[in-house]
């Protein structure tokens, strides 16, 4: 068998990626038609296909001797048995609560794309991770068009199911269950296109697709793009004009966001969210001692994924948290959340990927309003850049303006042949 990493993984990428264009069918289906299906009711059967897929691409990894190679060391190894070692006792205390085994193994999903993180990491070691994005971002063009053509003729025509769009037909939501997840998921391609010299009207397109899907999540990630673009550009003289009015333009971005004219929905007011009454709620009859703060409250009861598959409401305690931090926070406590801020900035100091920081303040901002861990594809695809700005650390080279490690240098050359 002839394995070629460079050329082979971002095949199997995007073909992971794009199973999103069916796994959700039915559901799209009966959006079309104006019937909003309940969750606990919905057909699971094409979803298979991304878990089969993400099977394949795990298959691959360990064929390919370099990405086995890579993956099976000391260090990384090492890291995976301490997140491992704590994610068993969190599962462990969740079933001495008397929770349903299946509870703490849904809260297990924001783990299920760790594999794909794996595999960016080794392949930014490998000198291959630049040539892989690139070579992906291409063919991440079609599902692009693919998503516009739906979005465009739902933002016409589609019922109003999920509010008024800015066309004046329902709110896009592509090829996703809702228009929350189309706008993430756009806002997050817009995320991959900036990394990629060469490809900004394919960004301000992505860009455009977060803004008519209505999401606040995603119109306020997209804009977050745009910042670091626009900052890139400017000298480093006057980079000090676009910062100081920064939180100023961020409270603005979230005024602007919440109105109906962009939202498409007249209950979108950030002064009376319902997250924060929900938050509040959650932390009044959820906690009740040190421990409870310490090591979470219940794995799983804040999962989506628990009322995607079986309804709200259906075990007690249960509750949508729409924050990442509050799922982590009450799955795996205060520890697990520091633990993850911990990661998140300890890749920004070891990192000296060019657009580390875009990278990091991406995923950090998506999460505080919506667990994008849990949703395909957003999920494999920051899975996989994380994995990539993680890679490019080690000794460094200069080249050219930036500086980059030993093994990013020899990608930015390959792009430069590639183009």
């Amino acid at each position: 068998m002839n394995i070629r990493l460079e050329k082979d993984l971002p095949v199997l990428l995007i073909t992971l990626v794009g199973a999103s264009t069916v796994a959700s069918l039915p559901q799209v289906e009966s959006a079309w038609l104006g019937i909003k299906e309940v969750y606990g009711e919905q057909d699971m059967g094409l979803r298979i296909l991304r878990e089969a897929l993400l099977a394949v691409l795990m298959v691959y990894a360990g064929l390919e001797p370099r990405l086995r190679n890579g993956i099976f060391t000391s260090s990384v190894l090492g890291f995976l048995a301490l997140i491992c070692t704590y994610v068993l006792f969190e599962v462990a205390y969740a079933l001495y609560l008397d929770l349903p085994l299946v509870v703490p193994m849904t809260g297990l999903r924001v783990f299920e794309y760790l594999p794909v993180a794996l595999i960016g990491f080794v392949t930014s070691r490998l000198q291959a991770g630049e040539p892989v994005l690139y070579k992906f971002t291409a063919y991440l063009r079609y599902y692009v068009v693919l998503q516009t053509g739906l979005a465009i003729a739902q933002a016409l025509w589609a019922p109003p199911l999920f509010g008024v769009s800015l066309l004046g037909g329902g709110r896009p939501f592509g090829t996703f269950v809702s228009p929350n997840l189309f706008g993430a998921t756009m806002a997050t391609c817009a995320l991959v296109f900036a990394l990629v010299p060469g490809m900004r009207r394919w960004l301000a397109l992505s860009v455009f697709l977060a803004l008519l899907s209505g999401s606040r999540t995603a119109f306020i990630s997209s804009l977050l793009v745009v910042f670091f673009q626009v900052y890139a550009a400017l000298r480093p003289r006057d980079r000090w004009a676009l910062l100081m009015p920064a939180p100023i333009l961020a409270v603005g971005a979230l005024i602007l966001a919440s109105s109906p004219m962009l939202s498409g929905r007249d209950d979108a007011d950030p002064t009376q969210d319902g997250r924060i009454d929900l938050w509040l709620r959650v932390f009044a009859n959820h906690v009740h001692d040190p421990i409870d703060v310490l090591f979470g409250w219940g794995l799983g009861l804040s999962s989506n994924t628990v009322n995607l598959l079986f309804g709200a409401e259906y075990f007690p305690g249960q509750f949508d948290s729409d924050s990442l931090y509050l799922f982590l926070l009450n799955g795996y406590g205060v520890i697990g959340l520091l633990a993850y801020l911990l990661f998140l900035w300890t890749t920004t100091r070891m990192s000296v990927h060019p657009n580390k920081a875009l990278v990091t303040t991406f995923i950090f901002a998506a999460g505080l309003t919506f667990n994008m861990w849990e949703y395909f594809p957003q999920n494999a695809l920051l899975m996989l850049l994380w994995g990539m700005v993680l890679g490019c650390a080690g000794t460094k080279h200069q080249l050219g303006r930036g500086i980059l490690p030993a093994p990013c240098a020899a990608q930015i050359d390959y792009f430069q042949r590639w183009r």
